[in-house]
């Protein structure tokens, strides 16, 4: 077999591949410390959406100024927003304060 044919089977099986290989959508969603109840509804149910959708889900409460004093509060509000989609979504990682950012990663849930 010579160089070129062996280079030409190589591109075809790698666009095979690539062809079959799902592309993993995130998206966010930014909560604030303090969010109103109106607002964390409104929030959930674009998440819900997104997770019906595919797309993995990453939510985080964004600390500004002072507020990084209501660490309790942000972590709350990212567990209820987890224990909301547990039906749409499964927890893959825990809220974790990182910076100025509490961050929590939510992935859909199969499809039957």
């Amino acid at each position: 077999m010579d160089y070129k044919k062996f280079i030409y089977e190589q591109k075809k099986r790698d666009k095979a591949l690539k062809a079959k290989s799902t592309q993993v959508v995130v998206k966010e969603i930014r909560f604030g410390p303090q969010t109103d109840e109106h607002d964390y509804e409104f929030k959930r149910k674009n998440a819900e959406k997104f997770l019906k959708e595919g797309a993995k889900l990453k939510a985080f409460v964004f600390f500004k100024g002072r507020s990084i004093i209501y660490k309790d509060q942000g972590q709350i509000l990212l567990l209820r927003l987890a224990t909301d989609l547990e039906e749409f979504g499964k927890v893959e990682a825990m809220p974790v304060l990182e910076g100025k950012r509490m961050i929590i990663f939510i992935a859909p849930k199969k499809k039957k």
